[in-house]
């Protein structure tokens, strides 16, 4: 039975003493990992001194030189190791090491999950399972890499005792041990690149002229051509068959290549992303196990191979990196999306300005109107659950009437105007570009505060002549004392009033997000192609309104995901959250306005000689400050990453905004003259 010594005094000797051929499969593959550790075991101060920059190499030549001189423990460690190679399945290390067992983005979120959570063991027949317990550190691909010549030629002579020893023979020829494992860890990969290749998803996305050809129906007859070429020896033979693989390989590899694009026009499937990435990924590794197949220095070839196993083994163990990398694509067309919607949020003109306030004014009329439904929801005394349900109704039918009547509630615009300012980014580089965005920086601010002050022009009066109203027909406002002294205690800035606005404008982002991922959903199953040319529909509505509707669809669909959103977050967010014990409440610069009307128009104007209305006044201030503010950074945040831009020179960016100030400060709250 093979047994080790406690970890703190494992050294050469008692690894050499503890080597036995003939024990089971687990106790020798973890004398292996033990072996590979003691490679990487902290430096001793004699091995400091002799300045080696990676310390498994000096150690690697230092095992190979106590083997060379005690040909006992050479023939051990031989017998052993060959003893794993033919007990282990070797074909995995090189077909499955870096890829998903199934093509899916969660399955192997699943699998990442539990490779970080449970132990690795050394009990088992898969090499590829093994490796990653073999060479667990990401500085294993250096030293790897720093393998020399003359060190590999000795390494291979000791896995191979029947090949001449490395000083005695200027190749060795390690092939023999490796081609058939790598033959069969071929087959698999071609095999799962054709499948992916001639799925549906995958290949109705491909561009035709590549796919004329058949490439992935060719890519097994290819690879079992090459296999057999091998096996019989003939080197011209095996050229040929070589030269034919790789060639369709560099069709699959452009075929999967133009995916992207089809993508980025007809919306996009992460799911599709993770399979591209991993046929793509899948070929570059067949083209590494033909350099090995095809190389003239075998030791080389493998050295290069096993780095780039121990370089994906560890790639594909990070969570972040897989959703950082598969989820960029999708926030790309989100905020492109976003941004088409945003620039009708922009105005540019006296016109444009005259018309933001005209639909702001409009908005403000309707949330006039959320304004009592909301203190009537509150009034029915229904459960936490219940109440922000109904409110969050209210909320979202409020914002789905201003949309169709194309109406504005101010503090939608940030999130969806971020990413149209960051599509500006781009091309700040250069004089004419930065001196645009700074235009734009003032179009927006502009923009922002026209929305605001049509909003808050019209809410509050609106609320005021209704509580009036009902004050004369009926001898009572509509709002109660309790409910309007609640308000003025609820909207203070003295209390938590800037939280809860900072963490609306969270949800105000939120709903962006939704309504970019579900549009990109609309497009990418072709949902308005199945409105306007389904023969249910067509019969029913006719083929012209049915056109029409699916266009409705098209250029809504994104609105209503916006506001519907939004309205139920802002309901039931507080309510599922005090569920878990957080007391957090939502405020909106336009309906805290509302309220505080209303509790005007009930307590009277003798209330604005009170200081705790004026507080009210501040914090709704800030309330539109944060509102705005947190939703249009998030928003920005995620634009700038989904395109890549990495601002460099924000020092510059703020002294260009600043300097426009100073010059021309009317441009930032007034509409250019005409």
């Amino acid at each position: 039975m093979l047994t080790l010594r406690p970890a703190p005094s494992w050294d050469l000797t008692a690894l050499l003493n503890a080597t036995d051929a003939r024990a089971e499969l687990a106790a020798r593959n973890l004398w292996l990992a033990r072996l590979l550790e003691w490679l990487r075991h902290p430096a001793s101060q004699e091995e400091l001194r002799s300045g080696a920059t990676l310390l498994p190499v000096l150690r690697l030549k230092h095992l190979l030189n106590v083997l060379e001189r005690n040909p006992a423990h050479a023939q051990a460690v031989t017998q052993l190791l060959n003893s794993i190679w033919r007990d282990v399945d070797a074909s995995g290390l090189f077909a499955d090491v870096g890829f998903a067992p199934r093509v899916a983005l969660w399955a192997e979120f699943q699998h990442r999950l539990q490779q970080r959570l449970l132990p690795r063991t050394a009990d088992t027949r898969d090499l590829a399972e093994l490796f990653g317990l073999l060479f667990p550190e990401r500085s294993d691909e250096q030293w790897l890499l720093a393998l020399d010549e003359a060190l590999l030629l000795r390494l291979a002579a000791l896995l191979n005792p029947a090949l001449p020893a490395a000083a005695e023979s200027a190749t060795v020829d390690a092939a023999p041990q490796w081609r058939e494992a790598m033959l069969r860890g071929l087959t698999v990969l071609v095999s799962s690149v054709r499948a992916a290749g001639l799925s549906g998803p995958l290949r109705r996305r491909m561009s035709p002229d590549l796919l004329a050809d058949q490439p992935f129906e060719q890519l097994a007859g290819a690879c079992d051509g090459l296999i057999l070429a091998l096996q019989s020896g003939d080197a011209a033979r095996s050229a040929q068959a070589l030269q034919l693989l790789r060639a369709l390989l560099d069709v699959c590899q452009r075929a999967a290549s133009s995916v992207p694009e089809h993508l980025e026009a007809f919306g996009v499937s992460v799911d599709i992303v993770f399979a591209v990435e991993q046929m793509l990924a899948r070929i570059e590794r067949i083209e590494a196990l033909l350099d090995c197949l095809g190389a003239e220095h075998h030791p080389r070839e493998l050295a290069r191979l096993l780095a780039g196993l121990v370089r994906v083994g560890h790639e594909r163990r990070s969570i972040r990196t897989l959703f950082s990398h598969h989820y960029s694509l999708l926030a790309r067309k989100v905020a492109e999306r976003s941004a088409e919607t945003g620039e009708h949020y922009i105005t540019r003109s006296r016109e444009d300005y005259r018309q933001m306030l005209r639909h702001a004014a409009g908005g403000g009329a309707i949330i006039a109107g959320t304004t009592f439904a909301k203190f009537m929801v509150m009034a029915l005394g229904l459960t936490a659950f219940w109440a922000g349900f109904w409110s969050g109704v209210n909320y979202a039918a409020s914002f789905v009437i201003i949309h169709l009547l194309h109406w504005t509630v101010a503090t939608k615009q940030p999130a969806m105007t971020a990413p149209a300012m960051a599509a500006k980014l781009q091309h700040i580089n250069t004089p004419v570009g930065l001196s645009s965005f700074v235009d734009e920086v003032a179009h927006l601010l502009r923009s922002q505060i026209a929305g605001i002050l049509g909003n808050l022009a019209v809410v509050a009066p609106v609320v005021l002549a209704v509580q009036g109203l009902s004050q004369v027909l009926t001898g009572a406002p509509l709002v109660g004392k309790e409910s309007a002294e609640y308000v003025l205690h609820s909207l203070s800035l003295l209390g938590p009033s800037p939280l809860f606005a900072a963490f609306t404008g969270v949800l105000l982002f939120a709903s962006s997000l939704i309504a970019g991922w579900v549009e990109n959903w609309f497009v990418l199953h072709r949902v308005e192609a199945a409105i306007g040319w389904n023969p249910g529909l067509i019969a029913r509505l006719g083929q012209a309104r049915a056109q029409r509707w699916a266009a409705w669809w098209r250029g809504n669909v994104s609105g209503l995901a916006a506001n519907i959103s939004l309205g139920l977050m802002l309901g039931l967010a507080p309510a599922l959250l005090s569920f878990v014990g957080l007391p957090i409440e939502v405020r909106h610069v336009t309906l805290s306005t509302g309220q505080l009307a209303a509790a005007v128009g009930t307590l009277g104007f003798d209330v604005l000689q009170q200081p705790a209305f004026w507080w009210c006044v501040a914090g709704i201030a800030l309330t539109g400050v944060l509102n705005l503010g947190v939703s249009f950074y998030l928003a920005l945040r995620v634009a700038l990453r989904s395109r890549g831009i990495q601002l460099a020179d924000q020092a510059l960016l703020r002294r260009s905004i600043w300097q426009r100030f100073r010059e021309q400060p009317r441009s930032f709250f007034l509409p250019p003259k005409d």
